[in-house]
C-alpha cells in the first residue's frame, strides 16, 4: 500500500508584475502565472490621474454636528415616556406588573443617549436601543424585544422632526 507524504511547499515570492498586468509567482524549479478575471471597468495607471484633479473634484467638507440640547433632551424624555407608556399599555398581558420598571429603563436610556449623544438629524443611533434590550433582560423584565422595539420605531418617526421644530422655533 502507498503511503503519502505532505511534502512542503516552496516559497513563492512574486515576481515583477507585467505590463499586461499578469501576475507570475516563483519559485526555484517553476513559475506559476495566474490570470486574473476580465474585468468590464478600465484599469487606469497612476500616472493617468493627477492628484490635484482629484482634490479639486472632491473638497474636504467637514459637516459638525450640533451639541445636544439639555432642555430639548429633557423636554423629548418626557414626551417618549408618555408615548412609550400609552404604547406599551396595550398590551398587558406582557408587561404584567412591571409596565412601570420597563418604562422607567427605557425612558433612563434614552434620555442618557439624548443628553450625551444626540446632537440633530444624522445623530440618532440603534445603541440606545440595543442597550434598552439588554438592560431589560439583564432585570428580566418581561417584553423586553417589544419594548426596544416600540421605543425604537417611536425615535425613527419623531425625534429628527421634534429636534427640527425645536430649533425652528429658536431662531423664530
Amino acid at each position: 500500500m502507498a503511503r503519502l507524504y505532505a511534502l512542503p511547499l516552496p516559497l513563492l515570492r512574486p515576481a515583477k508584475i507585467s505590463t499586461s498586468i499578469t501576475p507570475v509567482l516563483r519559485n526555484a524549479n517553476a513559475s506559476l502565472i495566474l490570470h486574473p478575471p476580465a474585468l468590464s471597468i478600465p484599469i487606469l495607471s497612476a500616472k493617468s490621474i493627477s492628484r490635484n484633479r482629484l482634490t479639486a473634484n472632491a473638497p474636504h467638507q467637514k459637516y459638525i454636528y450640533p451639541d445636544p440640547i439639555p432642555e430639548f433632551a429633557k423636554s423629548e424624555t418626557l414626551k417618549f415616556r408618555a408615548e412609550l407608556y400609552k404604547k406599551l399599555s396595550k398590551d398587558k398581558e406582557t408587561f404584567r406588573d412591571e409596565l412601570d420598571k420597563v418604562v422607567d429603563v427605557c425612558s433612563e436610556i434614552f434620555s442618557d443617549f439624548l443628553h450625551k449623544e444626540y446632537g440633530g438629524p444624522g445623530t440618532l443611533l440603534v445603541e440606545p436601543f440595543t442597550d434598552m434590550l439588554v438592560a431589560l433582560k439583564e432585570r428580566k423584565l418581561p417584553g423586553a424585544p417589544l419594548a426596544a422595539r416600540e421605543s425604537l420605531l417611536w425615535a425613527q418617526n419623531y425625534v429628527d422632526q421634534d429636534w427640527e421644530a425645536w430649533n425652528s422655533n429658536l431662531h423664530n
